[in-house]
């Protein structure tokens, strides 16, 4: 089905390849059951290490980043239990995880980090936008470690806010304008860094950490196995708030993430295996999650997709996407199933979303929805092979087997925006009982081939291809 055009609500075309629908039954969502049943948080020994009894201080001021790391490295060396953290508010620098602790925030509780950038050093390997860096410390990071886990009720605060972290992104994001006068930007660094990774410059060689003012992310775990998130809430970010990297056996539960800041993408897993998202809110300045598998050069020499993700009952707020892939894609991405979650707000602009182009490449494949409830968005669906940089590489993405059912749409400002490459069309797109009740546009439908919509609705009139 190539490059159809709809600005106005109306009916599509005949299309010559419009096979039944298949790909979404039982047997596909019995795929995310096993998924589910593979992926167990992990479980801690009942011991018990109080930041407290490590030196720890409710006090304002008082930095208690050594206390954390003592109590972290005496419960990893005893086997294994809980940190706990609990009666206050602790400022503290990085935290850096071990094997087969717990990092406990109780109800009533609050970490917040240090803003000094200067904290977040000695640089350590870590990933920022898909490239690999010697950069700032995640604020909580943890190294090729096993059994790990951040839980409790209370709350992470990053601190970031218009005069902390987040005027190093400059201009205009989201319609703000986040620099202030003479504090430096991350232009000029991040720019450099495209270039380093695309001359394959040595990670090691790759410093961006003291004077290159890239924000570091807030919760990353990299090359870990056995992660559970649950319970927290987790606000103003420097930059993207969760971020796990080349893990495996990844729980995500019942965590609220806030931040409302540039670039404050929700949860971001990144080339990981085996990841479950559940009983999460999001109300985000970025997408609230965006599945990706790393950028450009470095996504290709890595070359490890995302692939096996369960997303459920979560709920979506502000963000640039409700459920989003890319648009650090190169790696690919596949088998992600999405049920059972709502979107709403004025400032949600899109609500499932696909975002490469030809600089990015990827393989996307098999993405599975059903059972979303969006109340109002800006564009219901996007699938887009012209993100930023458009068709100007010579890496031609390929997205297949999409499958959307049981989508209800209160309101949008339009339905579609969906745009492929004539030399690549998007694949087997299928939607099935779908209904868009108020609706200004239908929007842009271009190179598609197999695409099905099976009791779809929009604005009452069924929508035929």
């Amino acid at each position: 089905m190539a490059a159809v055009g709809c600005t106005a609500l109306g009916v599509l075309g005949g299309c010559a390849h419009s096979p039944k629908l298949s790909g979404a039954g039982a047997d596909v969502w019995a795929q995310a059951e096993q998924i589910r049943q593979l992926v167990q948080p992990p479980v801690f020994p009942a011991r018990t290490f109080d930041i407290r009894d490590y030196g720890a201080k409710a006090q304002a001021g008082f930095d208690n980043s050594s206390a954390i790391a003592t109590a972290i490295l005496a419960c990893h060396n005893a086997g294994g239990g809980k940190v706990l953290v609990t009666g206050g508010r602790y400022l503290s620098g990085p935290i850096h995880l071990r094997s087969n602790v717990n990092l406990h925030v109780d109800e009533g509780a609050t970490i917040a980090f240090i803003t000094d950038p200067k904290a977040y050093l000695p640089a350590v390997f870590t990933r920022w936008e898909g490239m690999e860096i010697m950069g700032y410390s995640p604020l909580i990071y943890a190294y090729q470690q096993s059994n790990i886990a951040v839980t409790g009720k209370g709350t992470l605060d990053g601190q970031g806010n218009r005069t902390t972290w987040w005027p190093w992104k400059g201009g205009n994001f989201s319609s703000v304008n986040w620099s202030i006068p003479g504090v430096p930007t991350q232009e000029a660094a991040r720019n450099k860094l495209m270039q380093d990774m695309e001359n394959n410059v040595p990670v090691a060689e790759r410093i961006y950490a003291d004077g290159a003012y890239l924000r570091p992310p807030f919760v990353q775990p990299y090359s870990c196995k056995n992660v559970l998130i649950e319970g927290v809430t987790i606000t103003n970010a420097p930059f993207w708030l969760l971020n796990p990297v080349l893990c495996e056996n990844v729980t995500i539960d019942g965590v609220k993430l806030v931040s409302l800041g540039p670039n404050s993408d929700g949860c971001d897993p990144e080339s990981c295996k085996n990841v479950i998202i559940k009983n999460c809110l999001f109300d985000t300045g970025d997408d609230c999650i965006a599945i990706k598998s790393g950028r450009n050069a470095d996504g290709r020499r890595i070359n490890i997709p995302s692939e096996n993700i369960v997303i459920s009952h979560c709920e979506m707020r502000n963000g640039h996407g409700g459920v989003v892939i890319g648009s650090e894609i190169s790696g690919g991405v596949r088998n992600v199933f999405v049920e059972h979650c709502t979107m709403s707000s004025p400032e949600l602009e899109r609500g499932i979303r696909i975002k490469t182009n030809s600089v990015r490449g990827g393989v996307i494949e098999n993405f599975y929805i059903r059972d979303i409830t969006i109340g109002e968005v800006q564009t219901a669906i996007v699938i887009d092979f012209h993100y930023e940089e458009g068709d100007a590489g010579k890496f031609t993405p390929t997205v297949r087997n999409i499958s959307i059912s049981e989508l209800k749409c209160g309101s949008a400002q339009q339905v579609f925006q969906v745009r492929g490459y004539k030399r690549s069309p998007i694949q087997s797109l299928q939607l099935a009982n779908c209904d868009f009740k108020t609706v200004k546009n239908i929007g842009v439908l271009e190179e598609l081939d197999k695409f099905v919509a099976k009791n779809v609705k929009i604005q009452g009139v069924e929508f035929k291809v």
